[in-house]
């Protein structure tokens, strides 16, 4: 027989399962602080891919076991070596794929919560036995704060609480003049076809500077396209821009936004870490829509055009999409215009203190 939710009594111990990415992975972090703030005493596993858990390299009172997702078998084989004697209350299935389905055969606990029917793929609720509310329209910082709720812990509003180092900070300020403005542009989601044209970024960075008196700083991973993009973004710039792709950590880049005044960036895990450390960023939306994965704290300042690419590439009202549904054609992202970014950069008071992480 199925235990039943909400749980009765405090567990012990619970698992997650949430390998990537790294936007999700902040998403996940407030159903963490949920659950510590209803049960103090409960212990918290957290199965993670490998680039996810340099993330939260300074989260404390999780227990963290990576997975590296390009291993392979020996990986999975790993995995399951090192769950094999181990029992859990529950496990918060929240990964629907395939290779996560594998996986959460071998978390061993008599609560198997997962996503509801409408968002599950992959035959993703063959394996578990209990489902979050459907949630029609529901931002996925929500989505996943229904697990924590589903359980008992009543998600109030979500925490994020994601820690800086005091060496990390002093990089940022070894780079860049904390007593200016500044705007960070993190042109590149890993979907190409949500990025933003490199001439559109270099318009409103050249305003940010000419007309706002900002500094600006572009921040990436090292791979290929961001390096492309950002020099494509400096040679079509008429002003002085600080490239800071792929020569910071992951940790470094998260002080980086934490200490910026503005983030400007597309549907990304940047825009998402932002937001967890309460930067405002105007995210680019057209691809996808901002109400489901927009900066959570900042979905008033996306500039979003999910609505007219649903018209224009399926035909259809959004609503009439399923949800989640990306729209990643060629074109689509020019529907975002350098006007209504200027028009949201200025709506930004600039040195506002940001608000509790």
């Amino acid at each position: 027989m199925q235990p039943a939710l909400p749980l009765s009594n405090e567990p012990d111990s619970l698992c997650i399962l949430r390998l990537s990415a790294l936007g999700d992975v902040t998403h996940v972090l407030p159903v963490v602080h949920a659950i510590r703030s209803r049960w103090p005493n409960t212990k918290i596993t957290w199965i993670i891919g490998k680039l996810e858990r340099k993330l939260l390299s300074h989260v404390g009172g999780v227990e963290f076991i990576e997975f590296d997702k390009r291993g392979g078998l020996a990986a999975v084989r790993h995995l399951r070596q090192v769950l094999r004697d181990r029992r859990f209350d529950a496990l918060l299935h929240m990964q629907v794929a395939v290779r996560a389905n594998i996986l959460s055969r071998f978390v061993h606990a008599p609560v198997r919560l997962g996503w509801d029917r409408a968002r599950s793929r992959d035959m993703h609720h063959w394996f578990t036995n209990h489902q979050v509310p459907a949630a029609p329209f529901q931002h996925q910082v929500q989505g996943f704060l229904s697990f924590a709720q589903a359980l008992g812990a009543g998600p109030g509003q979500p925490v994020w609480n994601l820690p800086t180092t005091a060496a990390d900070r002093s990089w940022v300020e070894a780079h860049v003049d904390l007593g200016t403005p500044l705007m960070v542009i993190s042109p590149c989601s890993s979907h190409a076809l949500r990025n933003w044209d490199a001439n559109r970024y270099a318009a409103v960075a050249d305003h940010a500077i000419a007309a706002l008196g900002m500094q600006v700083v572009i921040s990436g991973g090292p791979g290929g396209l961001e390096q492309r993009t950002a020099a494509a973004i400096e040679a079509a710039m008429s002003k002085q821009a600080l490239n800071l792709v792929g020569k910071d950590t992951l940790t470094q880049s998260i002080a980086l936004l934490e200490q910026a005044d503005i983030v400007l960036s597309p549907d990304s895990g940047p825009a998402h870490i932002a937001s967890a450390v309460g930067t405002p960023v105007i995210g680019l939306h057209a691809a996808t829509w901002s109400l489901r994965s927009g900066p959570f704290r900042s979905l008033e300042l996306c500039v979003d055009h999910f609505r007219e690419a649903a018209r224009r590439f399926r035909h259809c009202e959004p609503e009439e999409l399923r949800w989640g549904t990306r729209i990643e054609e060629p074109g689509v992202m020019d529907l975002v215009t350098v006007a209504e970014v200027i028009e949201k950069l200025e709506s930004v008071p600039v040195g506002a203190t940001h608000p509790a992480a």
